[in-house]
């Protein structure tokens, strides 16, 4: 299968990265090469391309996307919040600018076999690296009900998680949920058929929130955001798209805590605490879609972009 996947915000985000030709850029969540490709369409055969990602196929997809291209390239399967570790392992001691798309890839939505999509019957997987041990199963097969209600709730904000969670602890008494149709039909159950008429698939929530723990991807979000703020240079620029509203909630609320870093009281005539921004907001609100690439591509609907700029 083809890693197909149609990048998000393509044209707002390279225009933000502020590319210098000669620099070195970081794509955090490579995927088929798509953004990285508009970057490397910019470098000169003296910049450099890190291209990171978790998922073998997706590097393995973009190393014959970005062929063409002059600039040095570089791709390593990682986690993009280990960036520090990567770019130790490389020397490099900074980088001109970064991006992360936190989005789930067309591919890895689309090939059933990967248990991403409640679409299509599949093992219950969900692994953004194929590498790790730890999958869908073990959450919806070993978790408790309290704990899945949290995450159903917390991380799919969904509002039938109580009885979800319930329903799926029943299920599995009898034998073990193996598969995303299984686990699809569960969740149907659970909501009131009255609830299910309208709005989005009945199992969009839950698949959500249970991908995102698997992939502890709030937790990795947090930790890379720090970091990518860290290993920037003077000037170079963050952009990060978030399909969520906790995620855009972590990237907010952590370039505001970089940019205003003062926790001085209000009524302090001057700052004494002698924190200093290191960064500064280049988007007040996210960047959205227009309606021309919603028409395109309707999986962008929920994403926003961000952007950072350090500053020394």
């Amino acid at each position: 299968m083809d890693f197909k996947h149609v990048s998000v915000l393509y044209d707002e985000c390279i225009e933000n990265l502020n590319i210098d030709p000669d620099g070195i850029y970081v794509d955090g969540t490579l995927g088929g090469g798509g953004h990285a490709s508009g970057i490397c369409a910019r470098l000169s055969e003296k910049g450099t391309l890190i291209g990171i990602d978790r998922d073998r196929d997706a590097l393995n997809a973009a190393q014959k996307r970005l062929e063409p291209y002059p600039c040095n390239k570089i791709f390593v399967q990682s986690n993009y919040s280990d960036i520090k570790d990567v770019l130790d392992q490389l020397g490099i001691d900074e980088i001109d600018g970064a991006l992360l798309d936190l989005g789930v890839s067309s591919f890895q939505l689309d090939n059933g076999e990967r248990g991403f999509s409640y679409m299509q019957d599949a093992p219950l997987d969900m692994r953004m690296s194929q590498d790790d041990s730890f999958t869908a199963w073990d959450v919806v097969n070993t978790y408790s009900e309290k704990e899945l209600v949290n995450i159903i709730k917390t991380y799919g904000e969904e509002k039938w998680a109580s009885r979800i969670g319930k329903f799926i602890v029943q299920a599995r008494a009898e034998a073990p949920v193996e598969t995303t149709g299984q686990l699809v039909e569960i969740i149907k159950a659970a909501i009131p058929a009255s609830a299910r008429r309208d709005g989005p698939h009945p199992a969009k929530r839950s698949f959500q929130a249970i991908r995102i723990e698997v992939n502890d991807e709030l937790g990795q979000l947090e930790r890379a955001v720090e970091e990518f703020c860290d290993v920037l240079a003077d000037k170079g620029r963050l952009c990060i798209i978030t399909f969520h509203s906790l995620e855009d909630r972590i990237v907010k609320n952590l370039f505001n805590k970089r940019a205003n870093p003062c926790t001085c009281p209000k009524e302090f005539p001057v700052c004494v605490c002698g924190k200093v921004a290191d960064i500064k907001k280049v988007t007040g609100k996210p960047i959205i879609p227009s309606e021309e690439e919603l028409e395109v591509n309707p999986r962008s609907r929920s994403a926003k972009l961000r952007v950072a700029e350090k500053k020394r």
